[in-house]
């Protein structure tokens, strides 16, 4: 039996997806604005234990509009990797984003939860990476049951 290695700031990165205006009104499972506010923390709690970070975005121009500028504040620069494709993964800026990390855990924060995270994370899972969903940045269409 093998203890795998402890999530730390060494060993793993932070990937932030579609958190943009147009994703944030199709949230139904969280407060917008704790949302938002959620995922700027977690952007800073890694810019200072200096976690490599992944922006992605989709359909910007066309629908989504620009990631949160609070959100891009923390790191000003790191470029958004712009996509066509509802799943990160099969987006090979994004993939070779990912690997250029080094890193082998991965902590995904994510709009909507029922593809945009979901997808990429069983992907990643399959590619042989660790994957920590952060539920408290993430949202999604659906609301949780009591």
């Amino acid at each position: 039996m093998s203890i795998r290695e402890l999530l730390d700031p060494t060993n793993s990165a932070l990937i932030f997806i579609d958190h943009q205006p147009q994703m944030s009104f199709g949230v139904a499972n969280i407060d917008r604005q704790t949302l938002k506010n959620n995922t700027v923390a977690l952007a800073k709690a890694g810019k200072i234990f200096n976690v490599p970070v992944i922006y992605t975005s989709v359909e910007t121009k066309s629908f989504s509009g620009y990631i949160w500028p609070e959100l891009l504040a923390v790191h000003p620069d790191v470029k958004p990797i712009e996509r066509t494709s509802m799943n990160s993964w099969e987006d090979d800026a994004f993939v070779a984003a990912v690997k250029a990390t080094g890193r082998k855990k991965l902590v995904i924060s994510a709009l909507w939860t029922e593809v945009c995270l979901t997808f990429p994370a069983l992907m990643a899972l399959e590619a042989g990476y660790e994957v920590y969903v952060v539920t408290d940045t993430s949202g999604g269409h659906l609301c949780r049951r009591p």
